[in-house]
C-alpha cells in the first residue's frame, strides 16, 4: 500500500484542484481494487485450499494421461524405505488406483543418501530423456530389486557407472545403453535432477518417500489412507468443473 498523501493546510486551494485530487483518489482506489481482484484469483487463492503449485512437465508418469488425480512420489534408490514403498505399498497404488485410471502417478528424486544416490538419479533420468517412459519404469523397478539388503552398505559405492549400464543391459538394447550412458557422462540429465531438488526445497520435503496427492502432502500410513485422499481430491476437482 502506498504512502498517504500529506495532506495541504492551504486554505487558498482552489475548486479545481480540489476536483482533480479527487479524480486521482478514485482512480488510485480503483487501480488498488483491481491489483487485489487479481492477487486472490492467482496463486494466493491456491494457498486457501492448501495446494501447491506443482509442475509435472517432464517428470516420468505411469496412468492415463487425463487421470482427474496426480500422486507425485519422492524417492531416493538407495533409502530402504523407499524400496520397501515400492515393493508393498506401491503395488497396491497401482492396481487400484493407477490402472483404474483414477490417479496418474510421477516418481521425483530426492537423492540425499550418498554419492550412489545422486549417480542413479542422474542416470534414471537419462533413460527417461533418451529411451522413454516405458523403459524408464522398467529400469526404476530393477533399481530398487538391487538395492543391497546389507544396509551397512548403504553409503558405500553399490550403484556405479558400470552396475546402472549392466542393469540397463536387462531391460534394453546395448545400442541404447551406450547412448545413454553417453548423455549420462556429459552430464546431460543434470538440469533435470536439480529441477526435482528445487521442488523438494519448495515444498519442504524432508525424507523419503513421500507423497503429494494434487499438491498436498500425504500424512496418512496406510493405503486405505490414500484412497481417501485421492477420492476427495477427485470431489474437490469435478466440483470445480
Amino acid at each position: 500500500m502506498g504512502k498517504q498523501k500529506k495532506k495541504n493546510t492551504n486554505i487558498k486551494m482552489t475548486k479545481k484542484k480540489t476536483s482533480s485530487s479527487h479524480v486521482w483518489l478514485f482512480l488510485i482506489i480503483g487501480i488498488v481494487t483491481i491489483g487485489l481482484a487479481v492477487f486472490m484469483l492467482t496463486g494466493n487463492f491456491n494457498k486457501d485450499s492448501g495446494q501447491s503449485e506443482l509442475s509435472y512437465k517432464n517428470q516420468p508418469y505411469l496412468g492415463e494421461d487425463d487421470a482427474p488425480v496426480s500422486i507425485i512420489e519422492f524417492g531416493d534408490y538407495k533409502c530402504p524405505i523407499c524400496k520397501d514403498f515400492n515393493e508393498s505399498f506401491f503395488p497396491l497404488i497401482d492396481q487400484e488406483l493407477i490402472q483404474t485410471g483414477k490417479v496418474k502417478f510421477y516418481f521425483l528424486n530426492y537423492p540425499f543418501i550418498s554419492v550412489d544416490s545422486e549417480r542413479s538419479a542422474l542416470y534414471g533420468e537419462t533413460v527417461y530423456k533418451e529411451i522413454g517412459n516405458d523403459t524408464f519404469w522398467k529400469f526404476h523397478k530393477l533399481l530398487y530389486e538391487k538395492q543391497p539388503e546389507d544396509q551397512s552398505q548403504e553409503r558405500k559405492d553399490v550403484f556405479t557407472e558400470k552396475f546402472l549400464e549392466d542393469t540397463l543391459k536387462e531391460v534394453t538394447s546395448d545400442e541404447n545403453v551406450k547412448k545413454v550412458s553417453g548423455k549420462y557422462k556429459a552430464n546431460a540429465s543434470e538440469k533435470a535432477v536439480e529441477t526435482d531438488e528445487a521442488l523438494v526445497n519448495d515444498l519442504g520435503v524432508t525424507g523419503t518417500p513421500t507423497l503429494f496427492v494434487n499438491g498436498k502432502k500425504f500424512e496418512g500410513n496406510t493405503f486405505g489412507d490414500l484412497q481417501k485422499m485421492v477420492e476427495e481430491a477427485a470431489k474437490e476437482n469435478k466440483g470445480d468443473k
